[in-house]
């Protein structure tokens, strides 16, 4: 049985019915997603992944949190089935106003307040990409031992030299204590739905808490959020711009390990406005 056949299996049997139809869906490159028809006319969506349950757990947080996104409905060490949002193109005006009024609810809702206040109870992968998330006291040292360090191995060598001195002067760069916020922590534009330019709600979490900056800074990366984003976000801590590079770089690493030479300029590139 292969693995697209053994989630929408399990899928049935958490559900307790058959689906009359299962579509593939887009997006489904480091784990199966599928979209499936029930009986009974509602449309759900199930996908495998590093860790369903971590997942359906990061799902439950945000929503806690303040943010739109899909309902768990069902979820084991196989699979995950969340509810299936509306989605028709992408976000316009009100929809930008929206994520940014959301997201900035989302990053100020209270949450990991105790010694060591960054990270996540759980590790999580982007595919075959570990992510650690083992909590530190403080965020440069999060950056620099869960985000920065554990792409150096797979790196070229003068890649590496680069990163690794970037970590050992990260605490030159980043606040020590941010408040810190609920991340998404994949916050590109296709996980974030969309239905007739407003917002539908966010998918395919990678959570751990930190500086709120870092969602910003995937947002920008891969795309170009609206100006009303930014009005309905508000105003940034002084010197953001300086820290954005630094924080654009671990999606960029991880692209590089995932995907290969195609992101080696992006990569340098980051590094050179860095200043490393």
């Amino acid at each position: 049985m292969d693995e697209t056949a053994r989630i929408l299996a399990e899928a049935a049997r958490l559900l307790e019915i058959t689906p009359r139809r299962a579509e593939p869906l887009a997006g489904g490159d480091l784990s199966p997603v599928l979209a499936l028809d029930l009986p009974t006319g509602e449309r759900v969506i199930v996908k495998g992944g590093p860790s369903p349950e971590t997942e359906a757990a990061m799902l439950r947080a945000l929503a806690e949190a303040g943010a739109r996104v899909p309902k768990v409905i069902a979820v084991s060490r196989v699979c995950l089935v969340i509810e299936a949002l509306p989605q028709s193109g992408g976000l316009r005006g009100a929809g930008w106003l929206e994520l940014g009024e959301m997201l900035r609810r989302q990053h100020r809702a209270p949450g990991a307040l105790d010694e060591a206040p960054y990270g996540w109870p759980d590790e999580y992968a982007f595919g075959p990409v570990p992510i650690p998330n083992a909590a530190r006291p403080t965020w440069p040292e999060f950056w620099a031992e869960a985000r920065l360090r554990p792409s150096l191995p797979a790196l070229p060598a003068p890649l590496a030299r680069r990163v690794e001195t970037l970590a050992a002067q990260v605490d030159e760069h980043l606040p020590p204590r941010p408040f810190p916020s609920l991340l998404h922590g994949d916050l590109w534009a296709g996980n974030v739905l969309a239905d007739q330019g407003h917002l539908s709600g966010l998918i395919d979490p990678a959570c751990y808490y930190g500086d709120g900056e870092v969602d910003l800074a995937m947002l920008h990366l891969f795309g170009a959020p609206g100006p009303e984003f930014a009005a309905g976000y508000g105003a940034l801590e002084p010197g953001w711009e300086g820290r954005r590079a630094i924080y654009q770089l671990w999606p960029a690493l991880v692209h590089l390990r995932l995907f290969g030479s195609g992101y080696h300029g992006m990569v340098a590139g980051l590094l050179d406005r860095i200043g490393v």
